[in-house]
């Protein structure tokens, strides 16, 4: 984050009012972020003390209690878990996945279609469970 940060401030005189700021913030700290991944090839995409009490309640409606549905994003293997996270919670495309981490459009769906389908096998799986 701090890295982040500092290039934000570095660069803030390349920034020219095309699009918001915000967006243009988010854009260098991913860039950040997987710059840093690709060097150490660590990753830890959720930091649970930074979710927010809004979000807990979003999936307690649906029957899914947020620390769950952590736990089995987190034990998405690497590769399926960081298309997930930069198509369903960052709004990328396929297309700026597959720039950003060096791999084909079809690969990044390819990916996202079987982190889904783990998730939703390990959902069944809980709610089956619970349900019974």
């Amino acid at each position: 984050m701090q890295d982040a940060f500092l290039t934000i401030f570095r660069k803030i005189g390349q920034y020219k009012s095309k699009g918001s700021f915000e967006g243009w913030m988010k854009r260098i700290t991913v860039n950040t972020v997987l710059q840093k991944y690709r060097k150490q090839r660590v990753f830890d995409i959720i930091d649970e003390g930074q979710i927010e009490h809004e979000e807990e309640e979003v999936f307690e409606e649906e029957g899914i209690p947020l620390q769950f549905m952590l736990k089995i994003i987190q034990e998405l293997p690497e590769r399926y878990r960081m298309v997930f996270n930069m198509y369903v919670l960052d709004g990328y495309q396929h297309k700026e996945i597959a720039e950003q981490l060096g791999i084909t459009d079809g690969t990044s769906k390819s990916n996202l279609a079987r982190a889904r389908a783990i998730l939703k096998t390990k959902i069944d799986l809980y709610n089956a469970e619970n349900n019974s």
